[in-house]
């Protein structure tokens, strides 16, 4: 057995909310990984994202599934005092969807959408808001789970792509995660994006349809990390190393066949995601119902935890929220984000876990977006590195290597701004 460096620290609170992408951490306090490396770990469920990010930033907690957007807006101090915060590991892929209310949704059937079973964009939605915006109505309420998320930005890409402006056309709020259903219901809200399995349960309660997934907006985006404060890792670097490998150890778990087989009862659990086991199992085993009533569709990659390397803190993924939230007014276009970037991920340490472990590790720290519609490999990469798809929905590409200008899109080409 291999022996580490033993950790400086071995009481630890990590952090989680109430979604199906939290497995991870729940998988490894469970099989015992933490303990392993001699971790005594304490899982603590919290209500939104600004809990988790200010629980991490006074030391209740000592890490925590995040955001992916999170450590890198934390650093910069958006939302919140600016606190140096890091990643050195993602936790999965996909599983985000948009879903809107029955009553918009039949709306826009009126106006075309629907035809098929597949995904919808966002043109009948389109048509449905210039009929309000004719008849004098309030503009339509639209929920995401926190303004750095990538449920705020796939879902303004969404709107953006259908010519709805997401800061005139429609209102944008911030709800927690575990709330959509009850503001849907309420009719507060007429639809949201946030992470499995909420939209699948307005599916299954029959209040809700989903037009679009996450993975069919962005194959293979990130989603949640393991974010930790800088000066956090600084301070316990064998300790956070334990972690990330008994992380990384849990993801590769998850993703392997039968990994997921007895995972829905655990997550349902009403201390950790408190939701139906039956629809949790759908989401763990790759089944997507779009429509109450309606077909159950494959969706193999709709939550994803190891699967090509899907681990790896890729900087141009930081760099990617980085332009969404010069895109969204949220950061100034002339800030410089490379080096808050670069700060902030560290693949460097990853590809040290990943020795630790004898798994392999891309070799680079970027890569171009939007260019592959199935698996693919660069001699670059290194040895053994197969990479998943990356398309756009809009066939959109994102070349990190270059400023905003470099970002375009087919509906979009002329300003040169999307995704």
């Amino acid at each position: 057995m291999t022996t580490y460096a033993p950790p400086e620290r071995t009481r630890l609170h990590l952090g989680f909310i109430a979604l199906a992408d939290s497995a991870p951490l729940v998988v490894a306090e469970r099989d015992g990984l933490f303990a392993e490396e001699g971790l005594d770990v304490t899982l603590a469920r919290r209500a939104s994202w600004a809990a988790i990010r200010d629980d991490v930033v006074i030391g209740r907690l000592d890490g925590a599934a995040m955001l992916a957007g999170l450590p890198l807006a934390a650093t910069l101090g958006l939302g919140s005092t600016p606190m140096p915060m890091t990643t050195s590991l993602a936790l999965g892929a996909n599983g985000n969807a948009i879903c809107v209310g029955d009553a918009l949704w039949q709306r826009m059937r009126a106006e075309g959408a629907g035809e098929t079973n597949g995904p919808a964009d966002a043109s009948s939605l389109a048509r449905v808001i210039a009929e309000d915006r004719a008849a004098g109505l309030a503009p339509l309420t639209f929920a995401m789970v926190h303004p750095v998320s990538s449920h705020h930005y796939q879902l303004r890409y969404w709107l953006e792509a259908a010519g709805i402006d997401p800061d005139r056309d429609v209102r944008l709020i911030v709800v927690p995660p575990a709330r959509m259903l009850a503001n849907l219901r309420a009719e507060r809200i007429a639809g949201f994006c946030v992470g499995a399995p909420w939209s699948e349960l307005a599916v299954a309660e029959g209040i809700g349809h989903i037009p679009m997934t996450g993975y069919e907006l962005w194959n293979n985006a990130p989603e949640k990390v393991f974010g930790v404060a800088a000066d956090w890792a600084e301070a316990y670097p064998n300790t956070h190393r334990a972690v990330l490998r008994a992380l990384l150890r849990a993801c590769h778990r998850l993703d392997a066949d039968q990994g997921r087989s007895d995972l829905a009862p655990l997550m349902a659990d009403p201390a950790v995601v408190d939701c139906p086991t039956e629809v949790l199992a759908d989401v763990y085993a790759g089944r997507l119902q779009r429509h109450p009533g309606g077909p159950v569709e494959a969706a193999p990659d709709h939550l994803v935890f190891a699967r090509r390397h899907v681990n790896f803190p890729w900087r141009s993924h930081g760099l990617w929220f980085a332009r969404r939230m010069q895109r969204s007014a949220q950061l100034h276009a002339a800030s410089d984000v490379v080096a808050a970037v670069d700060a902030v991920y560290r693949p460097d340490r990853y590809r040290r876990v990943c020795d630790d472990l004898g798994l392999v590790a891309p070799a680079r720290d970027h890569k171009t977006e939007g260019t592959h519609a199935g698996p693919w490999q660069a001699a670059d990469m290194g040895p053994g590195i197969t990479l998943g798809a990356d398309r756009f929905f809009d066939g959109g590409v994102f070349d990190p290597t270059a400023g905003p200008s470099v970002c375009s899109s087919r509906s979009e080409s002329s300003e040169g701004v999307r995704p």
